[in-house]
């Protein structure tokens, strides 16, 4: 079964619901807002990403540039803390399968992720 990090608030995690509901793909939804991710549970989704933290922070939302100033390189521990507490600064949706993750955008990639 696939799980799938979804924000409720964005328009390709729901894409991306929408398509494996009407490709009869079982998933389980994972709410980032109502059950935000433990620092351990970070750990342990980008190690499956193969990607560091930093990578997949949404540096559009106000909150990062609270956190993080734009000419300076974000510390991987520190994106995971304050990702642990502001859930919604993760880049949604996010695909695991088993020991491998990956971003849920584009679509054409999570074709090929679900269907290997």
């Amino acid at each position: 079964m696939i799980k799938v990090i979804h924000n409720n608030s964005c328009p390709k995690s729901k894409a991306i619901l929408e398509y494996l509901d009407e490709n009869d793909i079982k998933f389980q939804i994972i709410d980032i807002k109502k059950d935000p991710l433990s620092l351990f549970e970070l750990r342990t989704l980008f190690k499956k990403l193969n990607k560091n933290p930093s990578r997949i922070l949404r540096h559009s939302k106000e909150l990062y540039k609270k956190y993080f100033s734009e000419s300076e390189s974000v510390n991987d521990e520190q994106a995971l803390e304050v990702i642990a507490l502001n859930p919604e600064l993760i880049q949604c949706p996010i695909l695991i399968k088993g020991k491998v993750a990956m971003s849920g955008n584009p679509l054409e990639n999570v074709k090929f992720f679900i269907e290997n």
